[in-house]
């Protein structure tokens, strides 16, 4: 097959392509725009690039207190419902302007079309040598059947997989050695340029192999295990599916948790040394998770997130842990908001080290297409509201993170497979459909893997697997257009490029007073780039012009909200005074309560030695009540006895005194 390059310049939109990497954006290797040109220029430069990648301006207007935020959505904002490609068209325009040389120092970023004239007519292509290298042939994805498909996808090309230029397609490229077998619900993860594919399902029974793929021979391999001992093992761990493969430290894979034909009471930690070529088993501390597949693992700096799934009972989780690995501590975290409802086999990814994003998923009786945050700061989970062409509900599906962009893929609806492959921009939660495949191809199954690596120094994704109806074992290969932010700089620093994400979960008070002042004139000076664009060709001064005047507009817009600023300073600096005084105020009060707290204490012992007083003399009282009752009977007795001896002492003091008195009357009268 005859391959050629253009000569001629780039025809749009790869002009725009070029012009946007050239300028810092679209994520290629370049110098920070922010250097190129002045902030004033640079936020032009971005609304335009937005309106022209993402269309109008549909998200929110940013909460927060950042002007650069506030800058940014005002200047894509204010586009309005600016076409495509005058989006594109205005924004090389105003490159030209203010670097006229970029396209002659733009060799590194151009892509100049590949012309194959037999593509159409050709199904099978032949290796292609270009610059002395020879690239493996690729093939169009077959249908069900193994024929070639007579209703060829548009996004599947057949042409060699190192001289593709025309990016968002999935080929399929030749490997040259056996595949391993068919399956889906494996692990998967990339380390030194080979992907490593661990466990699955394969027609009801639990794989336990390890097998790697070359990604610069394109060649299979089982990776052969020793036991501890160092001997060849056939089974150094017991077969599992639904887990995941994670991996660390650059020579070992994680393997956590998964389904088994005897499942453990807790989720299972164990990690394969790459040098060594052992598994062992890692010892964890802390509340361990009780053991679950269909689960999501987000590695997150030195920590595994790890969310829902289902349990060995068939019971959906919700629930959510996280293992550090430097202490191999478990942690439950009890999050704040609504969290997602239970689900297995759903997406999940980090976005910024700070945003744990989920998607998707099913239960036993439906599948979602719902999209949950959780801040890993606070701990809130929020639902924010999803932009541009929401993906339909699926399970089984998997996702890879291309700097900034969540590429979905494959997953079912207990129907059938889902054949379109969908990426959310994390930065504007937008999604967007990057192309669809045809027929029952590998693509649009359930329990594929999917991960990112590099070939030829460019980013691509590699899946491998899944079921739809039948056991798969393909590789496919997608080179995204969207590229990795991890090799490249671009005009966003690390806190604007989450601001959509943040404003989403965070719905702050912020004002909203200037929206209504600039509105309208930011509006009148975009429409002025409109009608100069309406015009086949736009002079130079026009273009200056409206240039100017939306400066001049985003100047005023900058003022305003460094004058809000300084009104907020103020009242910072008032509330950190007020707070001071309260904190005084509030030592003051505590010392007194604390004296008065030692008062009441020695009051109250004062008051218990008066109650053990009080009953000791109520003791002594009812003593001396008995005494006196006692006293009195004594006395009564006595005078009782002094009478009885004083009538005796009368009768016998009578003598003869007695015989000669004579008696008294009452005694004559007893005689």
């Amino acid at each position: 097959m005859a391959m050629a390059r253009g000569s001629a310049g780039l025809a749009y939109p790869e002009r725009f392509h070029a012009a946007a990497a050239y300028a810092g954006f679209d994520g290629s290797p370049s110098d920070s725009s922010s250097s190129k040109f002045s902030n004033d220029i640079a936020l032009l430069l971005f609304g335009l690039y937005q309106q022209a990648i993402v269309g109008p301006c549909k998200i929110p207007k940013p909460r927060s207190w950042s002007p650069v935020e506030q800058s940014k959505w005002t200047s894509w904002n204010g586009l309005g419902n600016m076409a495509s490609t005058e989006a594109m068209r205005l924004f090389v325009k105003i490159l030209e302007e203010e670097d006229p040389g970029w396209y002659s120092r733009a060799s590194n970023f151009v892509s100049e079309p590949v012309i194959d004239g037999d593509m159409n007519h050709n199904p099978k292509a032949e290796p292609i040598i270009e610059n002395g290298n020879a690239f493996p042939e690729t093939k169009t994805i077959p249908t069900e059947n193994g024929n070639l498909s007579d209703a060829r996808d548009k996004d599947v090309v057949s042409e060699s997989f190192g001289a593709v230029s025309v990016y968002d397609q999935w080929v399929s490229p030749t490997v040259s050695s056996p595949r391993p077998k068919a399956r889906y619900e494996h692990g998967a993860a990339v380390i030194d340029d080979k992907m490593y594919i661990f466990g699955g399902n394969y027609n009801g029974r639990y794989l336990s192999d390890l097998q790697a793929l070359d990604l610069k021979s394109w060649t299979w391999s089982r990776v052969e295990v020793n036991t501890a001992g160092g001997e060849a093992s056939p089974a150094p761990v017991a077969p599992l599916a639904g887990h995941s493969l994670v991996p660390w430290e650059g020579t070992k894979l994680i393997s956590i948790g998964g389904h088994m034909r005897n499942p453990s009471e807790n989720v299972q930690v164990m990690v394969f040394d790459l040098q060594m070529r052992t598994w062992s088993t890692l010892k964890t501390y802390g509340k361990t998770p009780v053991s679950r597949g269909g689960h999501s693992v987000t590695l997150v700096g030195t920590s595994l997130v790890i969310f829902g799934g289902q349990d060995a009972g068939r019971s959906l989780l919700n629930d959510l842990h996280i293992l550090n690995l430097e202490t191999m501590a478990w942690d439950e975290v009890d999050t704040l908001g609504i969290p997602p409802s239970p689900r297995s086999d759903h997406a999940a990814t980090i976005h910024a080290e700070r945003y744990l994003l989920v998607f998707g998923g099913g239960s036993h009786t439906a599948c979602f297409n719902d999209l949950h945050v959780l801040d890993l700061q606070t701990m809130e989970w929020s639902r924010p509201t999803q932009q541009g062409e929401i993906p339909s509900p699926r399970a089984g599906h998997a996702g890879v993170t291309v700097g900034e962009n969540w590429f979905i893929v494959g997953g079912g609806n207990n129907k059938s497979g889902v054949s379109e492959t969908v990426v959310l921009n994390m930065s504007t939660l937008a999604w967007s459909v990057v192309t669809t495949v045809q027929g029952h191809v590998a693509l649009a199954t359930e329990g594929l893997c999917l991960v990112l690596c590099s070939y030829n120094g460019e980013d691509i994704v590699v899946s491998f697997g899944g079921y739809n109806g039948r056991y798969n074992n393909e590789v496919s290969v997608l080179k995204p257009s969207h590229k990795s932010t991890l090799q490249s700089k671009v005009i966003e620093t690390p806190a604007d490029s989450v601001s959509a994400v943040h404003n989403a979960t965070n719905a702050t008070n912020a004002t909203r007073d200037m929206e209504s002042e600039y509105g309208m004139g930011q509006e009148g000076k975009i429409r002025e780039i409109v009608m100069d664009n309406i015009e086949s060709e736009p002079t130079v001064n026009k273009v200056e012009e409206t240039s100017e005047c939306l400066l001049a507009a985003l100047k005023a817009v900058k003022e305003e909200v460094e004058s809000s600023l300084s009104k907020e300073k103020l009242q910072t600096l008032q509330l950190k005074q007020d707070l001071i005084y309260a904190e005084t105020h509030n030592s003051d009060l505590y010392k007194e309560l604390q004296s008065v707290r030692g008062q009441l204490a020695a009051e109250q012992s004062r008051c218990f030695k008066l109650e053990v007083d009080v009953a000791e003399l109520r003791q002594k009282l009812q003593r001396m009540e008995t005494l006196q009752k006692e006293v009195e009977l004594l006395r009564r007795q006595k005078a009782a006895s002094e009478q009885a001896l004083s009538a005796k002492q009368r009768q016998r003091s009578g003598g003869v005194w007695g015989w000669l008195a004579p008696p008294p009357p009452s005694q004559r009268d007893d005689a």
